[in-house]
């Protein structure tokens, strides 16, 4: 066993669920560093019940350990209490300067801690700023070592982000990557100075995998891809489909994700008389979507500010999309604005206005000399911004700097 001080060199992530078919960004960042030659372990605090993996997960070559919730009574957490503070004489601080914490949080935070410090991990990086940073904080302080996080979209916009604690972990962690220039902004804006630090990455594709294609010759197909939930807008889609079929009668759409909003969005299809035009696919492996992407004449993200805060950082799709050639009609949620240049490198429209979104999709379908123009700009933009080989460098620096401050 490796004890606290001892030759610790390693770097973990914490994830609440691995593997996620939604955060394909992961799994693009752990592959990017492995391909570095950086060693990684990944500690998941869920079973995954996803079964639609994607192909290049076989890839991934860090060991995977499942932190889980404890079913013991207790009796159990007071003996597991004992042992681990005999490892970590912190242990009874670090709990007592966190009350607001769950019972069980705190005793996956202590079965984390020791299993770091058994793989002699000397930091430890989470994805989501709520409970993967969470345990990650906890963890970190017990063995003595430190953390960092990525913010994405959920966990700072969302109602339910308990403020104070995120400002706790903002205050804390070694470093905090977002994901845009807006979220950089807005976390400064709220947080002053707790947020003095947050940097932003970009994420990032291998673009390897999404070869372009000119979408001169496309079939007038609109593609949506996301999650069936409020902040993707694929209701305004479907009513825009409405009108766009009356004026492209060939015209299709095809959505592809799950989600709680699936059955009014079918009902909704259905009062619509759209049955033979408008269909949902549900999930689908990485692998269809890219076939699918380079058929389509257009990718379309209404994104909107949901009800309850809730909001997409900056989708992955509108990259591969991109990346792939396939033009894409979208609106100005958080970072959305940082890669869609109106007529440039996309179309923007306004959220909930259906009617501009049919008029913006009509005009990729009908014509593809601006298809071809918008494609060849965003294609430009993600090669400079968005390759993963190039994002990740700038992750392994921060930790590279972390550990340095830190003696290892």
């Amino acid at each position: 066993m490796i004890m606290a001080g001892e030759n610790k060199t390693g770097i973990a992530y914490v994830l609440k669920v691995y593997p996620r078919f939604s955060q394909t960004f992961v799994m693009n960042e752990i592959l990017a560093h492995e391909e570095s030659g950086l060693p990684l372990d990944i500690f998941s605090m869920r079973l995954s019940d996803d079964t639609r993996f994607h192909e290049a997960l076989a890839r991934v070559k860090a060991p995977l350990h499942h932190v889980l919730k404890p079913r013991g009574k207790i009796e159990d957490f007071l003996a597991m209490l004992r042992k681990t503070s005999k490892r970590f004489p912190d242990l009874m601080k670090v709990i007592n300067e966190n009350p607001e914490v769950a019972a069980c949080d705190m005793q996956q935070a202590m079965t984390l801690a020791c299993d770091i410090q058994n793989r002699g991990i000397a930091h430890l990086h989470a994805h989501f700023g709520t409970i993967a940073t969470t345990v990650a904080r906890l963890a970190a302080r017990m063995a003595g070592i430190s953390y960092s996080f990525t913010a994405h979209a959920k966990d700072i916009f969302h109602e339910s982000v308990d403020r104070e604690r995120l400002r706790e972990k903002l205050e804390d962690a070694a470093a905090v990557v977002t994901v845009s220039d807006y979220n950089l902004a807005w976390l400064k804006r709220n947080y002053g100075t707790a947020a003095d630090q947050v940097v932003r990455i970009d994420n990032g594709l291998d673009l390897e995998r999404f070869e372009y294609s000119d979408p001169g010759e496309r079939e007038p197909l609109v593609l949506g891809v996301g999650r069936l939930v409020e902040k993707k807008g694929f209701e305004h889609l479907i009513q825009a489909c409405a009108g766009l079929v009356k004026k492209v009668p060939e015209a299709r759409c095809e959505i592809i994700g799950g989600g709680v909003l699936e059955a009014s969005l079918r009902e909704q299809i259905s009062r619509l008389g759209l049955e033979s035009h408008v269909h949902l696919l549900g999930p689908q492996p990485q692998c269809e979507v890219r076939r699918i992407m380079r058929r389509a004449s257009v990718i379309a993200a209404p994104c909107v500010l949901a009800s309850d805060g809730d909001r997409d950082g900056l989708p992955t799709v509108l990259l591969e999309a991109m990346a792939m050639g396939t033009p894409f009609v979208s609106t100005d949620v958080t970072g959305i604005p940082e890669i869609l240049d109106d007529e440039a490198t996309g179309l923007a429209v306004p959220q909930h206005d259906p009617a501009a979104l049919e008029e913006a999709c009509k005009r990729l379908l009908m014509d593809a000399g601006l298809r071809t123009r918008l494609a060849q700009k965003a294609h430009e933009v993600v090669e400079q911004r968005f390759d993963i080989r190039k994002n990740s460098v700038q992750l392994r620096a921060l930790f590279k700097r972390i550990l340095r401050e830190n003696g290892f």
